[in-house]
Parts: structure tokens; C-alpha cells; sequence
């Protein structure tokens, strides 16, 4: 069966037209989620929330009426069979990277990035993973499970190879984590003061973005599954998404937005302004 025909349609985000390269795409996926769970409810939420912002971005000098993006609504995932979720999750993104689309995806949990890179390097061997994250996600297991948002990027690591894995604002995990991260990966925990410093490698190849939105500290962002105390500022990520402005990006995604512990929208307001500024961006 076609993932097409496990799309529900939602309201579109903002001014989503029929076209464009760029496509907004939910993916409430929220299974393996470890402490509050409700990931799920994520991409609506967003989506809702997007009435409260301005078309146009002051930062950019751009609004959303120069360029055109598609919203394709929310990947239905049958709840409890992890590996047919995940399935889908790959054929989607490898049918729209074989179209030459750039997929803007919105979580659900983190352990979405794995099936969409296992989708898209079909069609960009070369891919390399930006993660700006509060969590280093280097498990070989977690609960007894290999398939698990504490052990996505270990997976991918698996994948693509570390050094194509570039990892930012890490200040969680085990010392066995932190000890393989420094070792195989582009490993920059703290916060991501050393974006720059690695802006000139990336150039030209095909990137893929991951943004958990517990890089930020709760403070910003309370509305997460995991939040972790000492991160950066909304104006912090904002500056850093604005400094990968010219790369080359084929896909990316916002995940970990858990709505129903998020007081007053504060992370889903976030995220969506996020949004908005990456189709600027990139549309």
C-alpha cells in the first residue's frame, strides 16, 4: 500500500499552497517516548498554533506569500506496531527525496529521524546529520529496545558513519555515551556556540537538519518529553538555524514538542516560528 494513502489531511500551516519543492510533514509517531509521552499531538498543535504568526519574518525581510511549500498533513501510524510505523515513515521520505522535494517534518518523537535518513540516503549517499539536541541519543539499547528515541543517533551513526553525524548542545546522557561521541562523531556538547567553526565543511553536501526542541533550556521550551535544565535560548537556535542559511538542505525535522505539558503554547509557538523561518530559508 502507498504511504499516500495513510496521509491525514489537517489544516494547512498558514498560507500551504499545492506546490513547491518544500512540503510540511506530520509524523506523530510516540512510541518509545520514555517519560511524558503525548509527542503525538505535536504536528496538529502546531499546525493550530500557527494562526497566532505573521506571515512575513521580519529577521528574513520575507513572508510566506513569496514562496510556495505544501502541506501534506499527518502520516496516519498504526499505534503499537513499531515496525510498520517505521516502514512508512521510510517509504514517505524516499518518494519525496526521489522527487526532489525537501521534506520539513514534524514530530512526534525523535526516533523519527532514523527511518526518514534510511528513506533519503537512497538518493544522497552522502548525507550528513545536523542534530542541535539536549540529548546525546548514542544507546546501543535503551529498556531492552534497539529502536528507541535514546537510541536514534547511535543508529544513524550505524548508518552514515560518524563523522557524516555533527551533534550540538548535548548536555545528557551516559559517560559511555559521551565517551562514544567524542570518539566517532563531530561531537560539540554545551551548547552550539561552535556552529561556525564547521559551516565551511558542510558546504555544497546534502544536509539533513534534526532539531529536538529540548535543546533549549525548559525555561523556553517547557513543552517536551525530556526536558534538561542549563540550555540555550529561543534566540540562540533562532540565530543558529539563521546561520545555515546557503547550505544545502534536503530535509529536516522539529521533534519532541509534547503539547500536553506545554503551559500557555510556549513550545508549540516555538516550533512553529521555527517552521516558518526554514521554509524562508530554503523555499
Amino acid at each position: 500500500m502507498n504511504w499516500r494513502e495513510h496521509l491525514q489531511r489537517r489544516g494547512g500551516f498558514l498560507s500551504a499552497g499545492s506546490g513547491g519543492r518544500m512540503v510540511l510533514l506530520g509524523v506523530p509517531l510516540d512510541q518509545t517516548t520514555s517519560f511524558r509521552p503525548g509527542a503525538r499531538f505535536a504536528p496538529e498543535r502546531i499546525r493550530e498554533v500557527s494562526e497566532a504568526l505573521e506571515e512575513y519574518s521580519p529577521a528574513l525581510d520575507r513572508g510566506l506569500d513569496e514562496i510556495s511549500f505544501e502541506d501534506l498533513g499527518d502520516l496516519i501510524l498504526p499505534f503499537g506496531d513499531l515496525e510498520e510505523s517505521l516502514r512508512r515513515i521510510e517509504e514517505a521520505a524516499a518518494d519525496l527525496a526521489g522527487q526532489g522535494r525537501l521534506p520539513l517534518v514534524l514530530g512526534g518523537e525523535h526516533l523519527i529521524s532514523l527511518p526518514i535518513l534510511r528513506g533519503m540516503i537512497r538518493f544522497y549517499p552522502d548525507l550528513v546529520f545536523l542534530q542541535f539536541d539536549a540529548h546525546a541519543d548514542l544507546r546501543d539499547e535503551y529498556l531492552g529496545q534497539t529502536d528507541s528515541h535514546a537510541t536514534v543517533v547511535r543508529q544513524i551513526v550505524d548508518l552514515i558513519g560518524g563523522e557524516r553525524v555533527y551533534q550540538f548542545g548535548i548536555r545528557s546522557g551516559t559517560r559511555e555515551e559521551f565517551a562514544f561521541g567524542r570518539a566517532n562523531t563531530r561531537f560539540f556538547p554545551g551548547g552550539v556556540d561552535g556552529l561556525a567553526s564547521v559551516l565551511e565543511e558542510l558546504a555544497g553536501r546534502p544536509l539533513y537538519l534534526s532539531i529536538d526542541i529540548d535543546v533549549l533550556d525548559p525555561a523556553f521550551a517547557p513543552g517536551t518529553g525530556t526536558p534538561e535544565a542549563g540550555g540555550i535560548g529561543s534566540r540562540e537556535l533562532l540565530q543558529a538555524l539563521y546561520g545555515l542559511k546557503g547550505l544545502r538542505l534536503v530535509g529536516m525535522d522539529i521533534v519532541e514538542v509534547c503539547p500536553p505539558a506545554d503551559p500557555g503554547d510556549i513550545t508549540s509557538l516555538l516550533a512553529a516560528k521555527l517552521v516558518r523561518e526554514a521554509l524562508l530559508l530554503w523555499g
